[in-house]
């Protein structure tokens, strides 16, 4: 019996592709297209995934400003920062987040969804959020990639 043929294949930094990819945010549900992007980010749609290796591709986010939220999220939803002192903790509504930092709604929901240990914290840069339809990596050539809500 070929010893070889049964074998796991692991990924590591020299062996795996990354890609770069392109998504445009206009009309996207927010939590549906923070799930698609940490997918795209864990390398989870690769045939050589790795749980312990960075081997997802680079994203690039247009339209940041244009996502969407569901139900009255809007006014509802709330985002809480802490400063670490007595009484230092704030609320912020989903459209005054909006209107303050479009980019940040999209990095938070990402962030929640990615790995807590450095992994995370290195997939999360390799992920690129901005208003407007234009982004400074046209020299990567990326694909685009359709948004599907579903």
């Amino acid at each position: 019996m070929d010893t070889l043929s049964y074998k796991t294949v692991s990924a590591n930094r020299a062996t795996v592709n990354k890609e770069w990819v392109v998504i445009d945010a206009e009309g996207a549900v927010l939590g549906r297209l923070a799930t698609m992007v940490a997918n795209l980010l864990r390398g989870k749609h690769k045939v050589n995934f790795t749980p312990h290796v960075d081997c997802g591709d680079n994203v690039i986010i247009i339209n940041a400003e244009k996502v969407s939220l569901s139900g009255n999220k809007w006014a509802e939803k709330q985002y809480v920062s802490y400063s670490g002192h007595p009484g230092g903790q704030r609320y912020t509504t989903a459209a005054a987040v909006l209107k303050k930092n479009p980019a940040s709604i999209i990095e938070r929901a990402v962030r929640g969804m990615l790995p807590k240990n450095r992994l995370g914290r290195a997939l999360f840069r390799n992920m690129y959020v901005y208003t407007g339809s234009s982004h400074p990596h046209e020299a990567q050539q990326p694909k685009k990639i359709e948004y599907t809500n579903n």
